[in-house]
């Protein structure tokens, strides 16, 4: 339905389930007046085998998009598909059958993708007398017991006669009115679960937008790939519309892309709001093996569903756990054979590598973990956080475990959680005294917890201690090296602040990229400052032809790595100018040849002959004098004639 603004009114997601011939497409096709089976396949079968999609419009002015999926045990992971982004379900089952198979399985899916409330639709009672189908909906009453729809509505219907239609819809709106949707968010996430080319127009994907908007313009990234495309135009429903919300099941004609580079199982997200990985963790609930009893071993090989992709891994049980008994949650590492775009609550179907069929599932906690399967009580605290979405509670668990000043975006990236829950925790840390902001160049403040900070300062200061014994004749010790030395795994960033800090309280000094100890190397740069003033003298003595570097050192019986030193401190200090590689000058008397070719040139063009006389130098020294005028600015090089630079 298209707004008066050319938005997309928001719409729920009705996913049907049930066993195969319980019915579904036929009462999709009665509730909507469409066809949800597209393919010829499909028509001469008499099955779903492919998601057909429709739209159901309520009495209450409710919009439903509905997903009808296939119920054949063949088609489960097309079902598991189909459920992603649903946010109600309509669960068929036939009076004159009663709960089936894939009715448990069904069932067990929508559990496990968070999927809570929905509406029984007690199909073909036509076929049934009247006794037949009250002893029907006892069972499925007694089945449902101790399930997310305990209280679900059972409505007797019959798609061929229209009975019960109307209670059906009226139910399917008390529903979908105590119904929230399933995903949330600002950034726009659509699994595909359909793709097409359409004559004229190009590639054309459907989905369920699970959050942000979709509109014409918009770029759009293809995962696990990482291809980019725009959108050309956008549909709900089969109706054009300027945007589509999350919630709505839209198509969207995408440019720059094929069919194959968009097919079904890809992820589409705004661009660079999400990273594919190999791995995640996750709280994991075992179903139980299908007729069996055992457990579920750790390093279990499984398949993983998420979104409309499914993938081989193993579920890696987290602090030395064995098994899982059926029934049973537990924290697990999920690795995978191939990367998904998963984030931090998104839920995920676990089926048996061997039978296929569904044994467990669960939520994504932490997208991006360390491999490791470790659970000590910090990582503990963090999982548990993540599980009941606490994302206050996360942000400060997260924080406990960095072992380096963390900024607040690099602690949301940490944790799974928002960059703004992340800043305002560090604040209110710092504020009670439990983290410590270290200011930066780029703005922002990195936090460290006080005993941290202090162990890191500490080694700081012990690693230019040992430097300095280790080299006493030096100075200082780059800086670039001293992180090397003391915290390798820190970033120059995060090194920066805490060289900073180090500084600001007397731990360190840090001059021009070279840090030493306030109690260290005092011979050294004693030393550093005697060389400067030799050096200078020698500079200054020689006035308009001065020896090279190279000689100067050696003339003043200093070793190389002294002199660059010592001549790096003149220059800093503009009492020394470098004019070429191995060549310095005396400032002062830089400046007096500089004031002779100044007058020179005021007189008109001349030679580097001309000015090499008028200087009073040797050509020795002409050539890169006058090249450092022209770098300067002062002079300008016209064929073999240099002129003054008017300023």
């Amino acid at each position: 339905m298209s707004g008066m603004d050319g938005r997309a009114k928001a719409d729920l997601v009705l996913g049907t389930a049930g066993h195969i011939d319980h019915g579904k497409s036929s009462l999709v096709r009665a509730l909507t007046g469409v066809d949800p089976d597209r393919l010829a396949e499909e028509k001469a079968r008499g099955i779903t085998i492919e998601l057909g999609f429709a739209r159901l419009e309520l009495p209450d002015g409710t919009a439903l998009g509905v997903v009808d999926v296939p119920g054949h045990e063949r088609f489960v992971r097309r079902m598991i598909a189909g459920a992603t982004g649903v946010d109600l379900a309509l669960l068929c089952v036939a009076a004159d059958d009663g709960v089936m198979p894939q009715t448990e399985e069904h069932l067990a899916v929508l559990d496990l993708l968070g999927v809570r409330t929905g509406v029984v639709a007690l199909t073909k009672i036509d076929l049934a007398d009247a006794e037949w189908v009250a002893f029907a909906s006892d069972e499925v009453r007694a089945r449902l017991a101790g399930t997310p729809f305990a209280d679900a509505e059972i409505v007797p219907v019959s798609s061929r006669t229209k009975e019960g239609l109307g209670e059906l819809k009226a139910a399917l709106a008390r529903a979908a009115a105590r119904t929230a949707r399933s995903k949330a968010g600002s950034l726009l996430r659509l699994p595909v679960d359909r793709a097409f080319s359409v004559k004229g127009a190009g590639t054309v994907v459907t989905g369920t937008l699970w959050s942000g908007t979709a509109a014409a313009g918009d770029e759009v990234e293809v995962l696990p790939s990482g291809a980019r495309a725009r959108i050309r135009g956008v549909q709900v429903h089969g109706e054009a519309v300027e945007r589509a919300e999350a919630g709505h099941r839209v198509a969207l004609n995408l440019n720059a892309l094929s069919v194959d580079e968009a097919r079904p199982g890809c992820f589409l997200a705004s661009p660079g709001s999400l990273r594919a990985t190999d791995r995640f963790d996750a709280e994991v609930r075992y179903l139980g093996a299908p007729g069996a009893a055992r457990p579920l071993e750790s390093g279990a090989r499984v398949r993983v569903a998420h979104g409309t992709r499914e993938t081989g891994g193993r579920v890696l049980l987290m602090g030395g756990r064995g098994a899982l008994a059926p029934k049973e949650s537990a924290f697990a590492q999920i690795r995978l054979d191939e990367p998904l775009p998963v984030s931090w609550r998104d839920r995920f179907v676990l089926r048996s590598a061997s039978s296929a069929r569904v044994v467990g599932g669960g939520a994504v906690l932490r997208a991006h973990p360390r491999r490791s399967t470790a659970l000590d009580p910090a990582t503990e605290a963090l999982l548990a956080a993540l599980r009941d979405e606490d994302e206050a509670a996360a942000a400060r668990a997260a924080f406990a475990l960095e072992a380096l000043p963390t900024t607040a975006e690099e602690l949301a990236a940490a944790a799974g959680v928002g960059e703004d829950a992340a800043r305002r925790e560090l604040a209110a840390l710092a504020e009670e005294g439990g983290a410590v902001a270290l200011p930066s160049r780029d703005g922002r403040p990195r936090y460290a917890a006080p005993r941290a900070l202090q162990r890191h300062r500490a080694a700081l200061e012990n690693a230019l201690l040992r430097f300095h014994a280790e080299e006493p004749d030096q100075a200082g010790i780059a800086k670039d090296a001293l992180r090397r030395r003391c915290l390798p795994r820190a970033t120059p960033e995060c090194f920066d602040a805490l060289l900073a800090d180090a500084v600001a309280r007397g731990a360190a000094e840090a001059d021009e990229g070279r840090v030493s100890h306030p109690r260290a190397g005092a011979g050294a740069r004693k030393r550093d400052e005697e060389a400067a003033e030799a050096l200078h003298a020698a500079l200054a003595a020689a006035g308009a032809a001065p020896p090279a570097a190279s000689e100067l050192a050696a003339g003043c019986g200093f070793e190389p790595a002294v002199a660059r030193r010592a001549l790096g401190a003149l220059e800093r200090q503009g009492r020394v100018v470098r004019v070429s590689a191995d060549l310095c000058f005396d400032a002062a008397a830089l400046g007096a040849l500089e004031a002779a070719a100044r007058e020179r040139l005021a007189a008109g063009p001349a030679t580097a002959a001309e000015l090499k006389e008028a200087m009073g130098t040797s050509r020795k020294y002409a050539i890169p004098l006058l090249e450092h005028f022209d770098g300067k600015g002062l002079t300008r090089r016209e064929g073999d004639l240099r002129v003054l630079n008017v300023r």
